[in-house]
């Protein structure tokens, strides 16, 4: 414990993802909010050193704030179960099933909750031929933050020509037209509950990369103007997602909804365990509707830090 009685935190930030600078972003504001009520806090940029760092500084707890791969797939959570540090978020089995949108659909699908066609497929396979009737989706199955995904439109010459940086194996995914919605749901400092419906406008038609990080590129709508069935569903079954993949202190569950087809046009897409903490993120603008400030959402957060979780 630090001199003013409060535990000694380590923020794990950046790490070696793809989405490292949102992680440098989320991590620091959350460093910022715990420093508030006089946390001594300490940012650490997890990389190889990580194991050494935790032993130097001793935290009492650390704040998860890396997202993707090695920080949202159970392999730092791993580690600091090994370590025996209480920590936030998800645990290692959540983690890594949330992570791998296809095992996580498959989970959707044994709860009874909707979801689309999908099917896993190599970069030359999705390159040499449709892997399902156009309209469909190709992205990585086990990344997060809408990093590399392609739309196949219905009547295209072909399929899709993917980045080369893109990896070997990728999930294509039947698209659904219509509104992007998306639902956290708070685990910490009581029953789990979910939060309002927010509506996703982005510029580019699909929650990108750029839609969810860059200036301008999305506005969010919320509480979302829906008829009241699908509100309901909505936090239904984002609650539900996130009691079935196990999940713990806050997640984010992304929804499609087609209008035309009520309530059958609902479907859910993933849920992510490490939702963004930046300025433009979802969780916190949906928390702060619901009464509850930045700095509180991270102090119930890290109240809620355990191991075996």
């Amino acid at each position: 414990m630090s001199s003013s009685g409060q535990p000694r935190i380590a923020v794990l930030l950046g790490g070696p993802s793809a989405e490292r600078d949102v992680s440098l972003v989320s991590g620091r504001l959350c460093a910022d909010a715990l420093r508030e009520d006089g946390s001594e806090v300490f940012e650490i940029d997890a990389g190889p050193d990580l194991v050494s760092d935790l032993q130097r500084i001793k935290p009492d707890v650390v704040f998860n704030a890396l997202h993707g791969r090695w920080g949202e797939d159970g392999c730092v959570q791993g580690l600091l179960e090994w370590l025996r540090i209480p920590y936030t978020h998800s645990g290692v089995l959540a983690s890594a099933l949330a992570m791998d949108k296809l095992r996580t659909k498959a989970a959707y699908r044994r709860a009874g909750l909707p979801v689309v066609p999908d099917r896993r497929v190599t970069k030359a396979e999705a390159m040499d031929a449709h892997p399902m009737d156009p309209p469909y989706v190709i992205k990585p199955y086990n990344e997060g933050s809408s990093v590399g995904i392609y739309i196949v439109d219905e009547g295209a010459n072909g399929p899709a020509v993917i980045d080369e940086k893109m990896p070997d194996m990728l999930m294509a995914e039947q698209f659904v037209p219509g509104r992007e919605l998306t639902v956290s749901v708070l685990d910490a400092g009581g029953p789990a509950r979910a939060m309002c419906v927010t509506d996703i406008i982005s510029n580019t038609g699909w929650y990108d990369y750029e839609a969810k990080y860059g200036d301008g590129g999305s506005r969010h709508v919320l509480p979302a103007d829906l008829p009241d069935e699908i509100t309901v569903l909505c936090r239904d079954y984002a609650l539900r997602a996130h009691q079935v993949l196990g999940c713990r202190g806050v997640s984010r569950t992304d929804l499609r909804w087609d209008e035309s087809r009520g309530a059958d046009g609902l479907f859910l897409l993933e849920t992510n365990t490490q939702p963004g903490m930046t300025p433009t993120s979802l969780s916190p603008e949906q928390a702060a509707h619901e009464g509850i400030t930045f700095a509180q959402l991270c102090r119930m957060l890290i109240e809620d830090a355990s191991c075996d979780r």
